[in-house]
């Protein structure tokens, strides 16, 4: 064998090992990743929490480099401290509610609807008419959670806050009055405490506004009960309409010595007689 062809042949040979040692290597490299990868599975899986931080860690990752692009910051808890639900999940007689709310007070349907359910259920609760705090919330802040007046009523129900921080404690203080369902919750208790001393709920309104020392509440208590009615009939399945008809009385005023001229059912009798 010439000197050309030893060579040649070591050449292959080398080239063969080095080709067997890479398929080694690589067979053992795909070996240990896949094994890498089952042991990673079966972790995530007996470890929920792990998987769970894994997640959480990932999402805030894409949140930041999406905040980076955007320059708007996004919030995935905002879903969870929305006072909103579908009306399609309540109940037919709280959807119609909700809906006929929706409609007169010109508000979205999805809140109205989150207030609507939490309204029964603590009405229920506490043995007070769902539609009664309805119609209070109405009447007193038309639906608007951050509503205040001028002596310092705040939130839905419009509650004296300064008069009440006390009930508001177990809800993280006085600030809660602007949270739609703590001042629902709020304002029921002081609903309570006002029917319970007055002995009526038409007395209890008298005090819940304020008007307690006096003889007149303004007509509070005869708007809350209108609309307390309606809203009963609403929740009954009957057609109400979002507007009350307003009728104006006219009163004839005769400046002339004429004596006044009969009524047309005045006449009609004269004239049939």
């Amino acid at each position: 064998m010439t000197a050309t062809e030893k060579f040649t042949k070591g050449l292959a040979t080398f080239a063969s090992d080095v080709a067997q040692g890479f398929f080694e290597i690589t067979h053992n490299g795909f070996a240990l990743l896949g094994l890498a990868v089952m042991f990673a599975v079966i972790t995530l899986t007996a470890k929920p929490e792990i998987r769970q931080a894994g997640e959480i860690q990932l999402m805030s990752w894409l949140q930041t480099r999406q905040q980076e692009v955007t320059g708007i910051a996004t919030d995935t808890d905002a879903i969870e401290r929305a006072t909103a639900t579908h009306p399609q999940n309540l109940p037919k007689q709280q959807a119609a509610v909700a809906f006929w709310l929706s409609k007169k007070y010109n508000v979205a349907p999805e809140p109205i609807s989150a207030l609507v359910a939490e309204a029964f259920e603590t009405g229920s609760r506490v043995k007070i008419d769902p539609t009664l705090i309805l119609a209070i919330m109405a009447i007193e802040s038309g639906f608007n959670p951050f509503a205040q007046s001028s002596m310092g009523a705040q939130g839905l129900m419009q509650v004296m806050t300064k008069i009440h921080s006390d009930k508001y404690e177990g809800f993280g203080g006085k600030l809660a009055a602007f949270d739609p369902i703590s001042n629902l919750r709020v304002g029921v208790r002081v609903l309570q405490e006002c029917v319970s001393r007055a002995g009526s709920v038409e007395g209890g309104l008298k005090l819940y506004v304020g008007a307690g020392n006096l003889e007149e509440d303004g007509g509070y208590a005869a708007k809350v009960l209108a609309e307390h009615s309606r809203l009963q009939m609403v929740s009954s399945g009957r057609a109400v309409p979002l507007r009350v008809p307003q009728v104006t009385q006219v009163i004839p005023v005769n400046n002339s010595t004429t004596p006044p001229q009969p009524a047309v059912e005045e006449l009609g009798s004269l004239l049939t007689s």
